[in-house]
């Protein structure tokens, strides 16, 4: 079942009077249970891809439906809506809140988007952070743990509210190998555990080697498809 269908996907941005095509006629389709990368160098529109997916952005023109919505119909209070209800994100630098404790950032999302019991959210919480084994740092603040402890947690706030999509910027390039890969085999785990869908946009190939299918992209253009490591032990 398709969860991301991209059809002649094109966006452009006006610089002054200067005209910049980030994306060309993309077209793609990803499946559900996915965990797939977009690859190319900088520039070449893998991040303009990753905020129109995450309906942070809106196609010039083309069409792109996610979850079956077209997402270009949305205006911002619903695209606002629609991310909480079916969208994680992880990024490169973390983002985590300084001011709350790991607990407390894992269960922001559901704060800010769901109606939703807090015994149920203490349930979720505890059970992801279990998951990333963060557990026993719950009541840390994130400048008290490490960048491969950040990222753990940083996935557990992406999973919290069982989005079926989470979309992964450069989530592994602050982290050094070993960690890399730790955080890689959480996110492979949640995915054949749930059919959570993965999406990275990355230069690592570290991330490259272990997803399933990898898109290249090159000026704004899909260049190829290509079976990764994982797609030959799936």
């Amino acid at each position: 079942m398709s969860l991301v269908n991209a059809k002649d996907l094109t966006k452009v941005y006006s610089l002054g009077e200067i005209k910049v095509e980030a994306l060309k006629s993309v077209s793609f389709e990803i499946e559900s249970a996915s965990f797939i990368s977009f690859i190319g160098p900088s520039g070449s529109g893998k991040t303009t891809l990753l905020n129109l997916i995450g309906c942070l952005d809106k196609p010039t023109s083309g069409k792109l439906e996610v979850s079956d919505v077209n997402t270009s119909d949305l205006t911002r209070k619903e695209a606002a809506a629609f991310r909480g209800r079916n969208l994680g994100f992880i990024f490169q630098d973390f983002n985590l809140i300084p001011v709350l404790t790991v607990y407390e950032n894992v269960e922001y999302p559901l704060l800010v988007v769901q109606n939703i019991p807090a015994e149920e959210r203490k349930n979720r919480i505890i059970s992801l952070l279990e998951t990333v084994g963060m557990i026993d740092q719950k009541d840390k603040y994130p400048d008290q743990i490490s960048g491969g402890q950040k990222q753990r947690v940083a996935v557990a706030r992406a999973l919290v509210a069982n989005p079926r999509l989470v979309l992964a910027d450069e989530p592994t390039a602050n982290l050094d190998s070993k960690t890399a890969f730790m955080i890689i085999d959480i996110m492979r785990q949640m995915k054949d555990e749930f059919g959570v869908t993965f999406i990275f946009s990355t230069h690592d190939s570290k991330i490259v080697s272990e997803v399933e299918t990898v898109y290249s992209l090159q000026d704004g253009m899909l260049i190829g498809r290509t079976q990764g490591k994982g797609g030959w032990h799936a």
